[in-house]
């Protein structure tokens, strides 16, 4: 009575019923999907299912130790292919689903990180562009040099005027000195009176 008041209300979440299914992991059943595949397309594979095959006709047409489960059209078998096939294409397209995800994210990824090289190289450029620009405007080896010279040349040039002048100076000063020296050893004559 009791459960029937509990299903009757609305309010209450009503408890699972039936069977519960074992939850299997979409990364572990994906694993699994992809090592198959990847099984299926070995050399090994094909050498298993042809000796597997080669023995289950040998002994079903040869009946050895009274084996004759199935007989010359091989149903049996052609149902075992069948159920092979029916399992391994959707297992085949879940790997191959898998991949392209897989490549999906590497195309993203390395497309990312061309647009970051892309940017770090135009970044690069402009700089190397602003480096070339200030290096214009630094002097050179050659042009400092040039310019020394020239430099040194006016230096000799503005040295020889002074000197020239400082020798004019004192020529100016040996002569005015004379020119006293002179005036003194003339006799005085004093006023002159009439």
């Amino acid at each position: 009575m009791a459960d029937q008041a509990r299903e009757a209300r609305l309010d209450q979440p009503r408890e699972p019923r039936g069977v519960r299914l074992p939850r299997i992991s979409g990364e572990s059943f994906g694993h699994f999907a992809e090592a198959f595949a990847r099984f299926m397309g070995t050399p090994q594979f094909i050498a298993y299912m042809t000796i597997f095959v080669i023995v289950w006709i040998v002994l079903n047409l040869a009946g050895i130790f009274g084996l004759h489960w199935d007989p010359y059209p091989f149903i049996l078998l052609n149902l075992f292919f069948s159920t092979q096939a029916s399992y391994a294409a959707p297992l085949i397209l879940l790997a191959q689903n898998r991949q392209a995800d897989r490549d999906r994210f590497a195309v993203e990824e390395d497309r990312r990180r061309a647009t970051a090289q892309k940017a770090d190289t135009e970044y690069l450029a402009r700089e190397i562009a602003a480096l070339r620009i200030a290096l214009g405007e630094v002097a050179t080896r050659d042009f400092l040099r040039s310019e020394l010279s020239r430099l040194a040349e006016e230096l000799d040039e503005v040295a020889q005027r002074r000197q020239r002048l400082e020798a004019r100076q004192r020529e100016r000063r040996h002569a005015g000195q004379r020119a006293e020296s002179s005036r003194f050893d003339e006799p005085y004559e004093g006023p002159e009176t009439d």
